[in-house]
């Protein structure tokens, strides 16, 4: 039985309405299917995806979804159809989704999917339950099928942060491409490095 997901809400009356940005080099550039793309263009949307699911760390050629990759250029699928398939990879699932508790992987997933932060614990709490509860698949159906990523993506544009601009500040937050993959309880259980060792090899300068 599907559970209903819990009730939750912005965590500002800001973010109720569109906001009001002037176009500049902090905004997210939109890529879509929208129009007939050429081989380069396509290339550049394939990689917009990776960057935007995978994160910077995980840009490697051993990581890539060749298959779903020829499928879109092919038009088998929706670059929405490609984002479940980049989500629900093993390289995803290993990377992301195994060396995270189910809080954390909910704040990444709604980051990079829906293109902001959580709005609050209570979000996170909902997404859990229903990660906790149906399982990996249903919570990535869940996220690519509400109204919120059909309203601002639909089935042709790939996820992009949204508005990045912040009000009174002269500069956007940092991406959430270049955030850490894994929460603090993961990072404090890797091991301390040799300082001395790598001090000795020439990597390491106090």
């Amino acid at each position: 039985m599907t559970i209903n997901l819990l009730e939750y809400a912005p965590s500002s009356q800001n973010q109720r309405v569109s906001g009001f940005e002037v176009p500049g080099d902090e905004q997210s550039r939109i890529f879509t299917t929208d129009n007939l793309l050429s081989e380069s263009e396509f290339d550049g949307l394939i990689m917009a995806a990776y960057r935007q699911i995978y994160n910077e760390q995980q840009m490697l050629k051993s990581n890539r979804q060749p298959f779903l990759e020829s499928q879109l250029k092919a038009g088998q699928i929706t670059a929405k159809e490609f984002i479940r398939g980049l989500v629900l990879s093993d390289s995803f699932r290993r990377f992301v989704y195994e060396s995270n508790n189910n809080y954390r992987f909910v704040e990444i997933c709604v980051q990079r999917v829906l293109g902001r932060n959580v709005y609050s614990d209570r979000e996170k709490l909902a997404w859990s339950i229903i990660l906790g509860q149906e399982g990996l698949n249903a919570f990535v159906d869940a996220l690519l099928d509400s109204e919120e990523y059909l309203e601002n993506f639909g089935e042709t544009t790939v996820p992009y942060q949204r508005r990045r601009i912040l009000p009174q500040r002269a500069a956007g937050e940092i991406s959430f491409a270049h955030m850490a993959r894994y929460g603090t309880d993961y990072r404090d259980q890797l091991p301390e490095p040799n300082l001395q060792a790598l001090r000795g090899k020439g990597f390491y300068r106090p």
